[in-house]
């Protein structure tokens, strides 16, 4: 990179330093400008020979030198926008500039629509470190769908009341029965031992809340990304999705007006609607005449639906891609005659010595993939559902595929009402079927409740995946689900190259998981402050 040629006159450096965070070298950052500012000024700058200073200080200081402000460029942006993204449609713009969104209070239903998106992060309330013990304006901490009427609201709140008050009343004996299975060491602190017996609680007990428990959620996210996640909520079929959609508008419509302009166009935002919602309505239409008297076949709680038998060959190949001058369908012939010792050594060098599981090969990886049939409670579903860079969709709650009960429950003696949430929580989903409220009637049942869903992804998004979610910290529900994706890739697929590069999964029971993690955090922080 070459250094920029000094450009600025003294009064426009002053002009020009609250906004940049230097003015003489290649690579710098903005600072201090509205979204829509920093996106327009990078659609601008795509168009133009001069340097994005430059640009700045010539077309988006709008009161010349002297009268920079923090709307600087404000009025030219929006203008800008109006015509490129909602005229032309040009979508790269929308992608130049985001916002944080809050989303406070939202079922445990909502948050799954929240979190579809790939090109978004999301950070979610946890249920390990939150016990849902206190009342907020003396009511537990549930969502009541506005679809309800009186009375089924009134059976639904007399349910879901008795099911918290359950569930807050076993948390002091999960701890006291935690705290003698794994008493502390010389070793551990008093504050890791307590942090990590109330965890061990509070997973154990977390199949009790019901998916209508009440999280936090905050999202980050591109004017694109938030376009289209508000579209795919206002043509939802549930009250509450819609109305977050139409709360988050309003909100966003405060930080990045402009790249929302799309959403209220009839011939944009209206059809695009009306497209989501009438294609959803066909399918389950059709879904209903063909596949209604089909039974569901017992399968295990996970199922490796499809591979590529040639998939590893692949892999070998696309390692080799970027390092020769071959065409790619070359490359795969290629490889296909080479010996199997000759394939291990390219893996084994493209993959190389990881010393850590953020350590990932590149990606050849993503050259072969897997597609997972999973059966898993809702708690684990839940955490596997935020992973992105895949494909992921799930199938309506229900008490069809029954639930999971952890050994703990009935150790600590909660089995007898652990049996009576799920079967009554049952009962008043069946009811609410019955009375016409299908689409929000998952919200009643806990999470111990098994759905189905699937999860497609390549070869290095498993490695991330599986590795993640299989650490002895991790919950015991997704840690078995990721360990019995591991041996499918290996065993039934085959791919023992690729689940060998996969060294950091862990297949052990993980009880001292939690404590381990809990007291390198401890370490960590001692550190930090020394």
């Amino acid at each position: 990179m070459s250094e920029p040629e000094a450009e600025f006159s003294a009064e426009e450096r002053r002009a020009l330093e609250p906004y940049f965070t230097n003015l003489d070298r290649p690579v710098f950052a903005l600072r201090n400008l509205p979204e829509v500012v920093k996106a327009a000024l990078f659609a601008r700058y795509s168009r133009s020979p001069k340097s994005l200073r430059r640009l700045f200080v010539d077309e988006f200081l709008d009161d010349g030198l002297g009268g920079a402000t923090a709307a600087v460029g404000t009025a030219r942006s929006e203008k800008l926008f109006k015509r490129v993204l909602a005229e032309y449609g040009d979508d790269s713009v929308a992608q130049l500039g985001g916002a944080h969104i809050a989303v406070e209070g939202a079922s445990n239903y909502l948050t799954k629509v929240l979190e579809w998106g790939r090109l978004m992060a999301y950070l979610e309330q946890s249920t390990r470190y939150i016990p849902y013990t206190a009342k907020d304006a003396g009511a537990w901490r549930y969502v009541v769908p506005d679809e309800l009427d009186e009375a089924a609201a009134a059976a639904y709140r007399a349910c879901l009341d008795r099911v918290f008050e359950r569930y807050a009343a076993w948390i002091d004996p999960a701890v006291e029965y935690f705290s003698e299975r794994f008493p502390r060491d010389a070793e551990t602190s008093a504050a890791v031992h307590r942090a990590t017996i109330r965890a061990k609680a509070l997973d154990t007990l977390r199949g009790m809340l019901p998916v209508a428990t009440r999280s936090n959620v905050g999202i980050f996210g591109s004017g694109q990304a938030f376009e289209m996640l508000v579209l795919r909520m206002r043509a939802h079929p549930v009250a509450e999705v819609r109305q977050c959609a139409a709360a988050m508008l309003e909100e966003l419509r405060a930080v990045i007006p402009a790249f929302l302009t799309r959403v209220d166009r009839p011939d944009r935002g209206g059809v695009w609607g009306e497209y989501l919602a009438a294609s959803r309505d066909a399918v389950a239409a059709l879904a209903a005449d063909l596949l209604g008297d089909v039974e569901a076949e017992q399968r295990p709680s996970v199922t490796l639906t499809d591979f590529d038998p040639e998939g590893e060959d692949k892999v070998v190949a696309a390692a080799l891609y970027a390092v020769s001058n071959l065409p790619d369908d070359q490359l795969r012939e290629r490889v296909r005659s080479m010996s199997g010792g000759e394939k291990s050594k390219v893996l084994r060098a493209y993959i190389g010595e990881r010393g850590n599981r953020r350590h990932r090969p590149g990606r050849a990886f993503e050259r072969t993939s897997y597609r997972f049939d999973v059966l898993a409670d809702y708690g684990a579903f839940r955490d596997l559902q935020r992973h992105r860079l895949l494909s992921i969709e799930w199938q309506s709650l229900s008490p069809e595929h029954g639930y999971v009960t952890s050994p703990a429950i009935e150790e600590i003696g909660a089995l007898a009402d652990w049996r009576a949430v799920m079967s009554e929580t049952a009962e008043v989903y069946r009811d609410l079927r019955a009375a016409g409220h299908a689409e929000v009637a998952p919200y009643v049942l806990p999470m111990a409740y098994r759905v189905r869903f699937y999860m497609d992804m390549n070869a290095r998004e498993a490695m991330h995946v599986i590795e993640l979610r299989t650490t002895p910290q991790g919950h015991p529900a997704y840690r078995q689900v990721c360990q019995r994706m591991h041996q499918a890739i290996r065993d039934d697929a085959g791919h023992r190259a690729i689940a060998g590069a996969m060294k950091f999964v862990d297949h052990s029971a993980g009880d001292e998981g939690r404590l381990a993690a809990e007291r390198g955090g401890e370490a960590k922080r001692n550190l930090a402050e020394s």
